[in-house]
């Protein structure tokens, strides 16, 4: 055998996860969420580092470079993997944090085959020995083979068995359970009856033109499901208002004071301020809706946010106030960049088993019917939007474009919102109707259907 061959590694990608999980915090509980271990590094050094990075992260400490560095000064291990020089190389070699993902990838091949190799020349050395019974030999040898193999960290196939009886076990608690709410609650009676809730695990796309109230029906549901949902966060990424005019959207909604008295202060009467407070306190008690405001969001972001919350408190719900202005996707054009991030939210939402609630702007093709009234075809920029959605619901109000319907509206304080549920994967479609307080941007439930597909 030949002695002078080195095995698979990578150092530059090592200094490059290892950099990054310093320079960005959020790196290290991607890199632990996805299961990175000690031994997928194959320098020394890096594998100390990694090792006192972990450790801070299982402390609860923040990770930077100063704490990396008193963490292995109190091991004594700082002047052996190379001192400031060595964490100061380690932050240059740092990569953008959306690309970590397939530098594990890289480390964890890297590290397989190594354990391929060491299980492979354990096997040869010990034939070329000849010692022991042969039929313990294969038997070693296949042990050693299959314990690498095992260590693989992927999904396994389920066997016949077991997929049949955990679906008569979930079925079995469905007939049990007295509702046929089977997902998360909404509120709004007929989404329900037809969606049977926000399912675990889908991704549900709400889209429309603008000024057609997609940011009102989402906090409508947000706000329910936190009430239904009392032990679960519902997380809010608002990428188009700050978190101060959301959470007085949410106050007026709750309250049923006028919006713009709560955005102004002004002709706030005695009988308002009770209301508000009394609207204030209920959503104080619950804390359970997290408002994240940045402008610019990325998918990696969103998904460490995400985790941290499912890890801390648990996830009810996910609201994404709209794919369209998210960042960082990938593509070379503005179709591909959207289609990214729709296979990006529904994995969001397969690996929390969470509802995710994403906005969407509708095409201009739109406003060039004589009949306005939105299709699945005029999602903007990306079809892969509708391929990944298990459902899409289309927003439609008349008023937006009849003059007497608007006045009738403004008068009356509330018009009617028509919401298409277009697109079902697991069951029938429906348009239906629901109130929408145009000074409040409350919805209610109203009794009227129409156009039900099986």
């Amino acid at each position: 055998m030949e002695n002078n061959r080195t095995l698979p590694s990578s150092i530059d990608t090592e200094c490059a996860v290892l950099g990054t999980m310093l320079v960005y915090p959020d790196a290290t509980r991607t890199a632990l969420d996805a299961g990175l271990e000690a031994d997928d590094f194959f320098f020394e050094n890096n594998r100390v580092v990694f090792n006192a990075i972990k450790e801070l992260d299982e402390l609860s400490k923040e990770i930077t470079s100063a704490s990396v560095r008193n963490r292995l000064n109190d091991k004594g291990e700082f002047d052996k993997v190379g001192g400031n020089q060595y964490l100061a190389n380690l932050e240059r070699a740092s990569t953008s944090i959306y690309d970590i993902i397939e530098y594990f990838e890289i480390l964890r091949d890297k590290s397989m085959m190594r354990k391929m190799i060491r299980a492979a020349e354990k096997i040869v050395s010990e034939g070329y020995q000849g010692k022991g019974d042969i039929s313990e030999f294969l038997d070693e040898s296949e042990r050693a083979v299959l314990g690498v193999t095992r260590s693989r960290r992927t999904d396994e196939f389920i066997d016949s068995i077991s997929l049949v009886d955990n679906t008569l076990k979930k079925i079995r608690l469905l007939s049990e359970n007295k509702s046929d709410i089977t997902g998360i609650k909404t509120g709004l009676i007929e989404m329900d009856r037809v969606l049977h809730g926000l399912q675990r695990g889908s991704l549900n796309i709400l889209a429309a033109r603008p000024s057609m109230g997609k940011t009102a029906v989402a906090l409508n549901i947000a706000v329910n499901v936190a009430a239904y949902q009392p032990k679960g966060a519902v997380a809010v990424f608002s990428l188009e208002q700050p978190a101060e005019q959301i959470a007085m959207r949410i106050l007026s909604t709750c309250s049923r004071i006028n919006n713009t008295k709560i955005t102004t202060g002004q002709g706030m009467r005695e009988e308002d301020w009770n209301r508000l407070y009394e609207a204030a306190a209920r959503l104080k008690a619950s804390n359970n809706i997290y408002l994240s405001e940045s402008p610019i969001q990325k998918m990696s972001d969103i998904f460490s946010k995400c985790r941290r919350l499912q890890a801390e408190i648990g996830l009810s719900l996910i609201v994404v106030d709209y794919i369209g202005l998210l960042s960082g996707g990938r593509g070379n054009s503005t179709q591909e960049i959207i289609a990214d991030y729709s296979r990006n939210l529904k994995a969001l939402a397969r690996e929390l088993n969470v509802p995710v609630l994403a906005l969407s702007q509708l095409s201009r093709r739109v406003e060039e019917r004589p009949d306005k009234r939105p299709m699945l075809s005029d999602l903007r920029d990306s079809g892969a939007i509708e391929q990944d959605a298990d459902v899409v619901m289309l927003l439609y109000r008349e008023s937006y474009y009849n003059k007497e319907l608007k006045e009738e509206a403004n008068n009356k304080g509330q018009e009617k919102l028509e919401i298409n549920i277009a697109k079902n994967r697991n069951g029938m479609t429906k348009t239906f109707e629901v109130v929408f307080e145009n000074h409040t941007s409350a919805i209610f439930n109203i009794a009227k259907n129409v156009n039900e597909t099986a």
